[in-house]
């Protein structure tokens, strides 16, 4: 039974159809990478997963049960985390106030409930090391970390909280080819843990690399969810990119003229 499923969701924005139809569905264990270029729905889609948004029209079951999911906190509550894309970490503050931003342990002093440092801090470390990440020190404010160190926090704070369900957005947009492989390994042990991930990407090779299913969007439709074992990193690519209309374009080109070298040309005598 998936741990979350969306059934013939629809979002209508006024007349804008934001999402038509679209199923989508996480089992425990697998990374379910959703694909599509800019204003494929993807954005639409997170926030329905998350409470932000409630749909239209369809459907949402957590582990078969129909849910409607009122907000944020609604979700949460039920096992889902969002790592956005800004992390909702506050660079000024320590990783160890970070990683419990909004649930805060404190301990007594008197009349007075403190902040409990020492606690946070040996608690953050020590799930970071159970993801495989070490770090110096928890003292340490989160804005003197790698973007893929943040990245890293974020998704093990959301994992050390219980969450069942991983939904990332755009984890590896804006990090290089080391960074971003540290945050798919963190990816892969979150999978390993039976946590069931929504990888939000338009990088088709980070996506190939981590996702054992692919859902591909295009202007809110979803034109084709495969098995890894059933379809190719080429294939995949051409889904997103637009296939026939690639090809529909590059004919058009063609006869038009356009890219034809000049070398191409007979020569003149």
């Amino acid at each position: 039974m998936p741990m979350i499923e969306l059934r013939d969701i629809c979002k209508f924005f006024g007349g804008v159809i934001a999402l038509n139809e679209v199923s989508f569905a996480v089992e425990a264990g697998e990374v379910h990478c959703l694909l599509g270029d800019n204003g494929a729905g993807k954005s639409t889609l997170i926030k329905i997963l998350s409470g932000v948004h409630r749909p239209s029209r369809g459907d949402i079951l957590i582990q078969g049960e129909p849910v409607v999911l009122h907000s944020p906190k609604d979700a949460l509550d039920r096992g889902i985390a969002t790592v956005y894309q800004d992390l909702a970490l506050v660079p000024l503050m320590s990783v160890g106030r970070n990683f419990f931003l909004g649930r805060e342990p404190v301990r007594k002093s008197g009349p007075l409930r403190l902040f409990d440092v020492e606690l946070a801090n040996s608690t953050t470390l020590a799930a970071l090391r159970e993801m495989g990440i070490m770090l110096r020190d928890a003292d340490q404010p989160v804005g003197t970390l790698s973007g893929g160190e943040k990245q890293c926090v974020a998704i093990a704070r959301a994992v050390h909280f219980g969450a069942k369900v991983l939904i990332l957005d755009e984890p590896t947009s804006a990090l290089g080819v080391h960074q971003a492989s540290v945050v798919l390994k963190l990816v892969a042990q979150a999978r390993a843990r039976g946590i069931g991930v929504v990888f939000i990407s338009h990088n088709v090779h980070h996506a190939y690399a981590i996702g054992d299913r692919f859902t591909v969007l295009n202007r809110g439709r979803p034109i084709g969810t495969h098995k890894k074992a059933d379809i190719t990193r080429d294939a995949l690519t051409g889904m997103m990119a637009g296939g026939k209309e690639l090809i529909d374009l590059e004919r058009e080109l063609a006869a038009l003229g356009v890219g034809t070298s000049r070398a191409a040309t007979p020569a003149q005598h």
